[in-house]
């Protein structure tokens, strides 16, 4: 019995005496591993926590609005979204604009002349137009688009002679014209970046940001 206790007393000493020396001698190997068995550092993690700490979704644009559209543009203009808005909110705005230049047929002399017009347009796959009724000055001349710059109007009259249009012409025309804008709201990017994809086959049309949304956070 006596033999054991001093076995024992012996390993201790010798267990101490090779502690001391290991940290006087490699200090940096007995602090690695006092850092790989820190116990305070060890932190239970929730699943609530954990996903949280997952990526966030996309933020989706807060609106976006297309236009400016006539009464006549704005059905296609909305038949065009109608699988690409899917999921977001979509109303029309309607401001007045003034108008400043227009693509025209001269006005035909009565009414009847002007559906004669009208039915030529048609044969030629032209189906966005109206007749002028009300403007004395141009009552049945047959507007063909009305724009916010020359050059657009120029533009669109060339595509209408590629297609066998011969008498229209580009014009000044001050007046009041009611416009629709499209707005979108809660815009994934995806849809955004495809929206001003979609925008090209509508000349002279814009997408920005809803009016009164510049500047909010």
């Amino acid at each position: 019995m006596r033999i054991t206790f001093l076995l024992l007393l012996l390993a201790n000493v010798v267990f101490f005496a090779y502690s001391w020396f290991s940290q006087e001698l490699f200090p940096g190997e007995s602090l690695l591993l006092q850092q790989q068995i820190n116990p305070q550092a060890i932190a239970i993690v929730s699943p609530t926590k954990l996903a949280r700490a997952g990526p966030e979704p996309a933020k989706n644009a807060a609106c976006l609005e297309w236009g400016a559209f006539v009464a006549d543009e704005v059905g296609r203009a909305e038949r065009a979204l109608a699988s690409l808005a899917s999921g977001s909110k979509l109303t029309r705005r309607r401001v007045e604009e003034a108008a400043t230049w227009w693509v025209f047929m001269p006005p035909q002399g009565s009414r009847a002349a002007a559906i004669g017009k009208a039915a030529e347009l048609k044969r030629l796959g032209i189906n966005e137009y109206f007749v002028v009724q009300e403007d004395p000055n141009y009552r049945f001349a047959i507007s063909l688009g009305i724009f916010r710059t020359r050059e657009a109007a120029a533009n669109h009259l060339e595509q209408l002679r590629a297609r066998g249009v011969r008498t229209a012409q580009v014009g000044t025309r001050e007046a009041k014209d009611s416009k629709l804008w499209l707005q979108l709201r809660d815009v994934p990017k995806a849809v955004a970046a495809k929206l001003d994809d979609l925008r090209q086959a509508f000349p002279d049309s814009l997408v920005r940001e809803c009016a009164g949304e510049t500047g909010k956070g």
